[in-house]
């Protein structure tokens, strides 16, 4: 489990073709990696990666043929920048929201503009993930948890301050980008909790208008 406050920036050094998995190496930069031991996690980009070594400079992860299906890892190329946080603690500040590192998929940047100081983005998120985004709710981002201050439609925005800008990957963020996205795991919950009983049944996948209206939801 994570925050969503990035760690550190850390940078892919090697991406090597295990069968039809990859095996990823990341030197760290100054993420401190004095307490991590083989098996613990860290998100990197958002993506909820094994330890399976540690290389003085970094460590090794196994990518699988899931992640690289779901999150922007199948364009990696060595030297690509990535956002690091290690798991939580039960004594972590939760400067965030509750982040799983298990990316739902890709969104892509279409705008970014500057006002005053701040970074102004537009991200179009998949269709069937535009539910789960709401204004002034939370969702992450490459691993970072933003706040969203805009919606339209499937597209949403936000402002990033000039600190997440200098202490992530964000700067370098532009229109055409891939990144991936997590969305706010409460609200999967709500969803499948609204189905009931029905939940146990195959079909049953989606809230309709009509259970929202049985349910006291609509006027």
């Amino acid at each position: 489990m994570f925050t969503g406050i990035i760690e550190a920036v850390g940078r892919i050094q090697a991406l090597t073709a295990k069968g039809q998995d990859v095996s990823v190496t990341v030197e760290s930069g100054k993420l401190d990696l004095s307490d991590v031991k083989l098996g613990d996690s860290i998100a990197t980009n958002g993506v909820c990666l094994t330890v399976v070594a540690l290389t003085g400079k970094g460590y090794v992860a196994d990518v699988s043929v899931e992640t690289l299906n779901r999150t922007a890892f199948r364009d990696y190329q060595p030297g690509q920048k990535v956002n690091l946080e290690k798991a939580m603690l039960p004594t972590t500040r939760f400067g965030g929201h509750i982040v799983s590192g298990h990316v739902d998929e890709t969104g892509e940047i279409i705008s970014r503009t500057l006002t005053g100081r701040a970074i102004e983005f537009w991200i179009k998120a998949p269709d069937h993930l535009a539910k789960y985004i709401a204004e002034k709710g939370s969702v992450t981002v490459d691993g970072i948890s933003l706040t969203v201050n805009a919606i339209r439609g499937a597209e949403f925005k936000l402002t990033i301050v000039p600190h997440t800008a200098s202490e992530t990957t964000m700067d370098d963020f532009q229109p055409g980008r891939k990144v991936n996205l997590e969305v706010d795991v409460i609200s999967r919950y709500l969803e499948r909790l609204m189905l009931g009983e029905k939940a146990a049944q195959p079909e049953a996948t989606e809230i309709s208008m009509s259970l929202l209206a049985r349910s006291g939801f609509l006027g």
